[in-house]
């Protein structure tokens, strides 16, 4: 009798319960390809949008913009996860917590998923459309870091910089939505959100630092190794920095930075509980940082409507 040969799992092991598991066994590949059973990565793309919108004034002169952004990272979040699966569906394949993802595994074409990912684009080209020109096109200069960010872990040892870059470039798209390009504040918030990405993305990429090593994957966790908790510490505390620094400016108050203490206490408690970096704590800290956007957002909606 030859080996046994397990056949690829449909759910990848970080994978939530949902209503895509009622979907029929095609259309939950592709729901799963798109991460719609992972929406932490779109509220970690629709929080800074919020942020900026919100400390620009957004709220109040064009509130329902809130709900298009909400639409525009859950689209073009999938869509950047495709992407990002068919050009690292080699090394996806050499990851225990990837290699069943339906690209990986060869449950859906690199066609098909090329397809899938243009008609994601297609409902963020609806989003698009609700911008004034300015937004617009800072909206569609993200294209280019975004297609860029596969290759990063190929390159640098810092792709959760990039990925910063990338995730947060909605927070430009939001503020610009409302104001001027060239505020002092937005590029506070944007470098602060970056320092952010840095944080939690380094503890995501805690689970996956053996099989990276094995598969030569570059990331900032193994770059930090056994410092990597007191990096994230000094990621999350140059955030906060930052983003006091935008708050004060923004409304000429010192106590403005008071509106950030609840997001510091939480980002606080990441820190103290990463003194276990096994990996099912690292995603569930990970995924607390959905908490920390909507904090950070509700930081720049207090100053901002004040």
């Amino acid at each position: 009798m030859g080996p046994v040969v397990t056949p690829p799992s449909p759910i990848t092991p970080d994978a939530v319960k949902s209503w895509i598991d009622l979907l029929p066994a095609g259309a939950q590949a592709y729901a799963r390809l798109a991460r719609f059973d992972r929406p932490a990565g779109s509220w970690l793309l629709f929080w800074p949008c919020i942020a900026g919108l919100a400390l620009a004034g957004g709220l109040q002169q064009q509130p329902w913009l809130i709900a298009w952004f909400g639409l525009g990272s859950l689209a073009m979040r999938g869509a950047g996860c495709v992407w990002n699966d068919i050009v690292d569906r080699d090394l996806d394949a050499q990851v225990a917590r990837t290699r069943d993802r339906p690209v990986a595994s060869g449950r859906i074409s690199v066609k098909a998923a090329l397809a899938f990912a243009a008609a994601l684009a297609l409902v963020g080209l609806a989003v698009l459309l609700q911008l004034r020109g300015l937004a617009q096109v800072v909206a569609l200069a993200s294209l280019i870091p975004v297609a860029a960010y596969p290759f990063m872990k190929r390159i640098t040892w810092w792709p959760q910089a990039w990925l910063g870059l990338t995730f947060n470039w909605g927070l430009a798209v939001g503020w610009t939505a409302v104001a001027p390009f060239d505020s002092p504040e937005m590029w506070l918030l944007w470098a602060g959100g970056i320092a952010w990405t840095l944080g939690y993305d380094t503890i995501y990429a805690l689970q996956d630092i053996e099989d990276d090593a094995l598969a030569g994957i570059k990331s900032s966790a193994r770059a930090l190794g056994p410092r990597a908790r007191a990096g994230v510490s000094v990621f999350y505390a140059l955030a906060l920095i930052l983003w006091a620094a935008a708050l004060w400016l923004s409304s000429g108050q010192a106590l403005a930075v008071l509106a950030l203490v609840p997001l510091a206490a939480h980002l606080g408690w990441q820190v103290v509980k990463l003194a276990d970096m096994r990996p099912a704590n690292a995603l569930l800290l990970f995924r607390s940082n959905r908490l920390a956007g909507a904090l950070w957002a509700a930081a720049c909606a207090a100053v901002g409507l004040a």
